[in-house]
């Protein structure tokens, strides 16, 4: 199992947590008739036999019959409710953008409500859950960033924001390792300045991740490659003061002493 894969099962059991939270406190009975979500009935009985169908598994019928809640009764408390558990029953489907669109829903609707947090969050896992492998095009990445950002923003202490800082070393990691992958290719394209770039965005914005190390050793590389063995002294510098028993060091001192041995940085 993966560290991403890790981190997104501790994820759902809290996201399932908060979820037996709500529908606890939203009470209702286990039973109900077994109509489809467009058959009108009192929200209770509704509500009741959404919660029924989630708990059962199935949970696309769930969200419809959550938000057939709300259609039904849209100025009734349970209406809330209903919007915020759609969102959560969408998520387990792993129908994500429309869990997105439900919480982000919710949130225009009640900002300022005591489960504004975790509507948050949902909208932060379900970014997370479609990230991509490193080798495609990371735009969902940037967003559940930015999502899972928001969430430490503005609940710091909350125990949505203590697995959205872990999800966001995991995230920073995967963009560092993108931005390494395109680096590497503009090296071998010869494309040292391009090259040079993207590693220098690794080491300014994403010093924390494990890519950094091998960073400043490319950037080593392309200084050598660009003429300005001055620089290559200097990043070699670094990555000796910050990782002096690296690989990457060790690599970084023979380039230096076989191609700019002597060269000072004054």
């Amino acid at each position: 199992m993966t560290k991403l894969s890790r981190v997104s099962s501790k994820a759902a059991l809290i996201a399932a947590a908060a979820a037996t939270t709500l529908l606890t406190a939203c009470g209702g009975g286990g039973g109900g008739p077994k109509d489809t979500a467009y058959v009108a009935r009192d929200v209770e009985s509704l509500y009741a036999e959404a919660k029924r169908r989630l708990d059962q598994g199935n949970a696309p019928l769930a969200a419809a019959l959550f938000d057939e809640t709300e259609r039904q009764h849209p100025y009734s408390p349970w209406a809330r409710r209903a919007q915020l558990m759609s969102a959560f029953s969408y998520y387990v489907a792993r129908d994500y953008n429309k869990s997105i669109q439900s919480a982000q829903r919710f949130l225009s609707i009640h900002p300022g409500n005591k489960d504004a947090p975790y509507a948050y969050y949902l909208i932060a896992l379900s970014y997370y859950e479609q990230i991509s492998d490193v080798t495609r095009d990371q735009k969902i990445t940037d967003q559940a960033r930015a999502a899972l950002t928001e969430v430490n923003r503005r609940f710091p202490q909350s125990e949505y924001a203590a697995d959205a800082r872990l999800k966001l070393d995991l995230v920073n990691d995967h963009l560092a390792g993108k931005e390494m992958e395109i680096g590497r290719f503009y090296q071998k394209s010869g494309k040292w300045l391009a090259a040079q770039l993207r590693f220098q965005n690794v080491v300014d914005n994403f010093q924390t991740t494990s890519h950094a190390p091998e960073a400043l050793y490319r950037l080593v590389e392309s200084s050598l490659a660009l003429g300005v063995p001055e620089e290559a002294v200097k990043y070699a510098a670094v990555l000796g003061a910050n990782y002096p028993g690296s690989e990457w060091y060790d690599k970084a001192y023979d380039l230096v002493q076989k191609h700019a041995a002597g060269v000072s940085t004054s």
